[in-house]
């Protein structure tokens, strides 16, 4: 799966424990905030039906790929039509010249033979699954060769080392259905699809500070949409990373989203995922599950994004800050009807 800010990889046993302690295997589980559908490739994986959501449409594409496509009925032609995809010649054009030659996410190689793929992707027509399953494989093959720290605001002034290998698809990793029933992936603002959903549980990963995840991976959305857009600086951000505002990376903005959102949810049991830097504070979360009953909590101090270790650098490369802490703290508070018995050795 992509390189990801906030990504769960590092937590998704305690975040499991906890939901299995919740919610037994075959419950419907609404993960709200999906991002690279880390979290619900694995629910899944672990018998759970998933509802994925995410309004970017890159999030979209992985939850559909990871959550809603079933490995019994796409692997097989996925991998014929990738191991196609992977014989085309590179076909260089707008992409290559935006992100790989006036910026330099990728090299111009790599950019060109990402483009004849993607091309090719758009000319099929196929199935929304199927299609999400191999974009989904471009966007990782496209991860694992960037020339970026991880992240899509800036990248590298030399050439990365992993940006020289070869781009090379690959059969993302598929999960059968499970047998509680099919499961959805959803493109939408968090508050309007929970207001939809009928779940026993609902995960909540929301953005936590200003850092927008549209921006962060403005590349891998543009790669998706395939809508040459308009850019603007350095990075060659699309141009609605300055309009496409969310309420949950604004600091006055946040507080009022999430309790709308978790308000909205019809579900015995919540679990929301929260960091010790964001916008709001333990205290305030707290407050705000109350209503939906017993609220408990779990820490989990566990370490920074790569960027926080190398440090704060000028556009000429430059540094020009120091290095803070290098571990954060992740919350997970579970608000639910009765009171659980949590993972042990955990609770606060």
């Amino acid at each position: 799966m992509i390189k990801y800010i906030g990504s769960k990889r590092a937590l998704l046993t305690h975040i499991l424990s906890t939901i299995g302690a919740a919610a037994p295997p075959g419950a419907t589980v609404a993960d709200l905030f999906s991002g690279t559908a880390r979290v619900g490739h694995a629910l899944k994986g672990a018998g759970y039906r998933v509802l994925a959501n995410d309004h970017n449409a890159f999030a979209h594409t992985l939850a559909t790929c990871y959550v809603q496509a079933d490995a019994e009925r796409w692997a097989e032609p996925a991998a014929r039509i990738l191991a196609e995809l992977q014989r085309l010649p590179p076909q260089a054009g707008w992409f290559t010249e935006a992100y790989c030659v006036a910026a330099r996410y990728l090299t111009p190689e790599n950019g060109a033979k990402a483009e004849a793929i993607r091309n090719a992707i758009a000319a099929m027509g196929a199935e929304p699954e199927l299609e999400a399953i191999l974009l989904t494989s471009l966007l990782e093959a496209a991860d694992r060769v960037d020339s970026t720290a991880g992240l899509q605001m800036a990248y590298m002034k030399q050439w990365a080392a992993r940006a020289r290998n070869p781009l090379t698809l690959r059969l993302p990793a598929l999960r059968p259905r499970p047998a509680a029933g099919a499961c959805q992936a959803f493109c939408g603002e968090a508050e309007a699809v929970a207001a939809t959903l009928d779940c026993d549980l609902a995960y909540l990963d929301p953005p936590y500070n200003q850092h927008s995840y549209l921006r962060n991976y403005h590349v891998w959305e543009t790669l998706v949409r395939w809508d040459q857009p308009e850019t603007y600086g350095i990075a060659n951000k699309r141009l609605d990373c300055r309009t496409r505002l969310s309420a949950f990376n604004s600091r006055p903005g946040i507080g009022p989203a999430l309790a709308r959102t978790v308000a909205a949810l019809r579900c015995p049991t919540l679990v929301v995922s929260f960091n010790d830097e964001g916008y709001l504070g333990r205290a305030a979360l707290e407050a705000m599950l109350a209503a939906r009953g017993h609220v408990q909590v779990i820490e989990i101090p566990y370490g920074r994004y790569v960027g926080a270790k190398i440090g704060i650098h000028s556009p000429k490369g430059v540094k020009v800050g120091t290095v803070g802490r290098l571990t954060n703290v992740e919350y997970l508070f579970v608000a639910s009807e009765r009171k659980l018995t949590l993972p042990r050795l955990q609770a606060a």
